[in-house]
């Protein structure tokens, strides 16, 4: 899922964990370990495209590390509190900052969704956001920087500490393993990509209601049965929003199963998954001997079956005499050979499918997957790039997109 959900989600598990004894550091601690695996990231400045496509979800999202990883977070915490650093006020201050830095980048967010699919900010929400930056901005600045800190943070143990870090990590992996991307859970043992496909990687309709009752138990006062009733109502909502994607799901995959038979279609596998923030609008893949059939169904659409299916040929023997080639080895790891091979002005491009097109190719245009990787000789081996060079506007992607969601008669 994406940065701000795993904050989220982090952060509540910790108030679930520590609130009542730490107050709002277990919020805190909670968001710092929800956001840690995807420290893989860095990866991406240091490493080639195919290692660090490879690595991230990788080690950091595993068992292994949850396991292992916070009984040295919990030492360092409690060893933090015991010496007494938090008192100070460069300290407070700093972490005001910090805090502030955090939720102008979720304001930021949150108003560029209507600006890249309209063109333009939305007022309204432009002002709600930056009003409530504003009463945050004051209330960090009077309640934690002003104020005395809690002096008894320090009596709690490196096991409670080592405790709340390891849910706010375990969860990270069990929520990703529910995207189309997959997770290494069984790392270092195995690459072994779990995947349900169940959920897009953003969906507000997970994370904002979830958001929303955090932000309200944040402010109400430590340790009152309101405000571990208010955070469990977004752990609740959001879980069982969560469940209603699963069921979603199969009812999806009988409308593909259905519409595939209806067809006369004959495959060896299948996938759906939903579209990027939403779980209303699905895109399918099946395999077929040299074809992938592809088609997207949204749930408003005015019958149960695929309006439209887009065939396109896998054209794999391309790759012939490069099959054992380390980022074709990759790639089709990553992609679980659900990939089509197009040439497009003499250079070759490996397709993804999964994840579907951005839909606002134009008419003779090859389509616009939204994984594609360009693949350029060097020293007789096909070396893989992530490559974005078919021009893309955000607001027309957008407006198709929601178009789609909004179904066919």
């Amino acid at each position: 899922m994406d940065s701000l959900t795993q904050i989220v989600l982090g952060a509540a598990v910790g108030e679930v964990v520590l609130g009542k004894k730490v107050g709002n550091r277990a919020m805190l601690y909670g968001a710092i370990g929800g956001t840690i695996p995807d420290l893989d990231i860095l990866a991406n400045f240091v490493a080639d495209d195919m290692t660090a496509l490879a690595f991230h979800r990788g080690i950091s999202h595993s068992f292994f590390f949850a396991a292992t990883a916070p009984l040295l977070l919990g030492k360092l915490t409690e060893r933090f509190y015991n010496s007494g650093i938090y008192k100070n006020r460069t300290y407070r201050l700093i972490m005001v900052i910090i805090w502030m830095a955090a939720l102008s980048a979720i304001t930021l967010a949150i108003n560029f969704i209507p600006k890249a699919a309209s063109g333009s900010f939305n007022v309204p929400t432009v002002l709600i956001s930056l009003g409530f930056l504003g009463f945050m901005g004051w209330h960090y600045w009077n309640n934690y920087y002003q104020s005395d800190p809690d002096l008894n943070v320090q009596t709690i143990s490196w096991k409670s500490w080592a405790w709340l870090f390891f849910w706010a990590i375990f969860t990270h992996p069990l929520l990703d393993s529910c995207t189309t991307y997959g997770t290494q859970l069984f790392q270092p043992f195995s690459d072994y990509r779990v995947a349900f496909n169940n959920i897009a990687v953003a969906d507000p309709f997970y994370t904002v209601p979830f958001l929303i009752c955090l932000v309200i138990a944040r402010l109400l006062t430590r340790g009152t049965a309101a405000r571990k009733w208010v955070n469990w109502a977004g752990i609740i909502i959001s879980s069982m929003y969560l469940l209603w994607t699963v069921y979603n799901k199969f009812r999806i995959n009988k409308i593909f199963t259905d519409s595939f038979a209806e067809r006369n279609i004959e495959y060896n596998r299948y996938m759906t998954s939903p579209v990027i923030f939403s779980n209303f609008l699905w895109n399918g893949v099946a395999e077929g001997d040299s074809v992938f059939y592809a088609g997207m169904y949204s749930t408003m659409d005015g019958e149960p079956r695929l309006q439209e299916l887009k065939i396109y040929p896998k054209n794999h023997h391309l790759l012939a005499g490069h099959e054992n080639d380390p980022s074709i080895q990759t790639l089709r790891w990553f992609s679980k050979d659900y990939f089509t091979i197009n040439v497009i002005n003499d250079t070759m491009y490996l397709n993804d499918l999964r994840f579907g097109s951005r839909g606002n190719e134009k008419e003779g245009e090859p389509p616009n997957f939204i994984f594609r990787f360009k693949l350029i000789e060097e020293n007789g081996v096909l070396v893989g790039y992530e490559t974005r060079d078919i021009p893309s506007d955000p607001k027309e992607e957008f407006g198709t997109l929601y178009e789609r969601v909004k179904g066919i008669e």
